[in-house]
């Protein structure tokens, strides 16, 4: 079988299947913190796409940076690589799942105003040019983080200076958009 999606019990006592697409994510700390972080929020299974490294590598070894900060995570939530990310969300909207991709566009609802359904895949993307447009297409749904403060780039003020921040690390987005769309009371 090519992908298999299990159930698992959410913290809120609500059965949903919630899985996870990383495409294209290049740091193994990231892909490590969101391994540790979805564990915590019992997400079904973590698909991996793109460049986006694996707990182990071709040969079978671990993967030492993955597992330095998903402590464990790597091994009790079940992975596989999606070797052709398009093919794969036609088959997870096929069987059911509402695709939600976490991206900054100007489609995109706030994620504090989003209630998912239960069945979910969510999807992550590149830490430097996110979710890419024919992946975004795929998407039934694109949530974001709005971005405040300082140090994010305001191209319209007059005084911009265009530099500063757009977006938060991927594994600090990711966390923060399924604890607040997943571990709702």
């Amino acid at each position: 079988m090519e992908y298999i999606l299990f159930n698992r019990i959410i913290s809120n006592g609500m059965k949903k299947e919630v899985s996870v697409l990383l495409h294209n994510i290049r740091s193994a700390h990231n892909v490590g913190s969101i391994f540790r972080t979805a564990d915590t929020l019992h997400v079904s299974r973590i698909y991996l796409s793109g460049h986006s490294p694996t707990p182990v590598d071709r040969f079978g070894r671990p993967v030492k940076d993955i597992a330095k900060t998903a402590l464990g995570a790597e091994k009790t939530i079940p992975w596989e690589y999606a070797k052709t990310p398009g093919k794969f969300l036609r088959r997870c909207k096929k069987d059911g799942f509402i695709i939600l991709g976490v991206e900054q566009d100007k489609h995109a609802l706030d994620y504090k105003s989003y209630r998912p359904g239960k069945k979910t895949l969510v999807i992550v993307g590149n830490e430097i040019e996110g979710i890419p447009k024919d992946l975004r297409k795929k998407c039934d749904v694109l949530v974001e983080i709005p971005m405040r403060g300082s140090m994010v780039r305001q191209a319209h003020h007059p005084h911009s200076t265009q530099r500063g921040k757009e977006s938060l690390n991927v594994s600090v987005a990711f966390g923060i958009a399924l604890f607040r769309l997943f571990d709702q009371k």
